[in-house]
């Protein structure tokens, strides 16, 4: 009940935010920028935060699945919906590939590994010009048109990536409290007691490998026709970096705390603008505040805050020494 009151009031506040601030740069622009991080965190957390396996690579499934759609619509004419199934279908093929050798390893090893596959990813988009447009990229992506509505303005961006936030949202909490959800938690806690517990490891860790890896194809399709351009800058380690901040930012193992974290560090660095020279070391003091007063996650570290004050405070108990002696003094 707490999950579901949780996702009724975010859908709430994604739903009144331009009828509260119509026509405001930091809700229809910014707005849909934090929308794409969030769906990208939500993904990675599944991954990171519930299985506990690291990924430094996912910008490399963000960008498969821009530039499938970027280079089927400018190239060869497609309609834009089936570009994002298809982006989706490759994505999830190169995930399920490179997940069962790649998650044997674990730790460092397997941050390693991911961090590879991102870099390789990167380096296929830059060298494979003739397909890809290379270092300078594709444009004129056409945008997306549901049922006649063009998605052609900044508002009903927006209306289409609150809606995919929110159903990427429900679909991570529905696995989180489903038997599958269940299993990550246990993997996460320990692996060889989870496979003592019967659970199929090896198939629930590439599982939720190749889920995360879909939504941010998703996503990544989402992106290309949003921008109507894609560059191999949108796509690159740093920006693989940057998801895991966001997760570990809000919170691990928090849904709503991925959401925040990806909210956070998408408006941050608008916000900071302003102090110009000094903007990268005030956003970079912020983190680390951040992670040092509140290492489990910002998400959570509100949540534990907002417990203690209003936690009702219990009246002290009379010792008992005090209560013989009144006794012996009545006497």
């Amino acid at each position: 009940m707490k999950r579901l009151s949780g996702f009724y009031l975010l859908a709430i506040a994604v739903a009144a935010l331009p009828f509260i601030f119509p026509d405001n740069y930091f809700v229809t622009v910014v707005g849909v920028s934090a929308g794409l991080h969030a769906i990208l965190a939500v993904s990675l957390n599944l991954l990171m935060g519930y299985a506990g396996q690291i990924s430094l690579g996912h910008a490399a499934f963000f960008g498969m699945g821009a530039y499938t759609s970027a280079i089927l619509t400018t190239r060869y004419g497609w309609n834009p919906w089936p570009t994002i199934l298809v982006g989706a279908a490759f994505t999830g093929v190169v995930a399920y590939l490179v997940a069962r050798p790649i998650l044997k390893l674990k730790g460092h090893y397997l941050a390693m590994a991911t961090l590879g596959l991102g870099i390789i990813v990167h380096i296929v988009i830059v060298q494979m010009g003739w397909l890809t447009g290379g270092p300078d990229g594709l444009g004129n992506i056409p945008s997306l048109s549901i049922f006649g509505w063009e998605v052609d303005s900044d508002e009903r961006w927006y209306i289409v990536i609150g809606t995919l936030l929110m159903l990427v949202v429900w679909l991570a909490l529905n696995i989180i409290d489903s038997r599958s959800g269940r299993a990550l938690r246990g993997l996460h806690g320990s692996e060889v007691a989870a496979e003592m517990m019967g659970i199929d490891t090896a198939a629930t860790k590439t599982g939720v490998f190749v889920l995360a890896a879909l939504i941010a194809s998703v996503a990544g399709s989402i992106f290309a026709h949003q921008q109507a351009f894609v560059s191999p800058d949108s796509f690159s380690f740093f920006f693989s970096i940057e998801l895991v901040t966001m997760v570990v930012l809000g919170g691990m193992a928090s849904t709503y705390g991925a959401v925040l974290g990806a909210i956070i560090l998408t408006f941050l660095p608008e916000l900071l603008v302003v102090f110009e020279d000094y903007e990268v070391m005030i956003f970079g003091g912020i983190l680390m505040g951040m992670m040092i007063f509140l290492p489990q996650g910002l998400f959570i570290g509100l949540q534990e805050l907002l417990r203690k004050l209003t936690r009702p405070k219990k009246t002290p108990a009379t010792p008992v020494a005090e209560k013989k002696e009144s006794s012996h003094g009545a006497a």
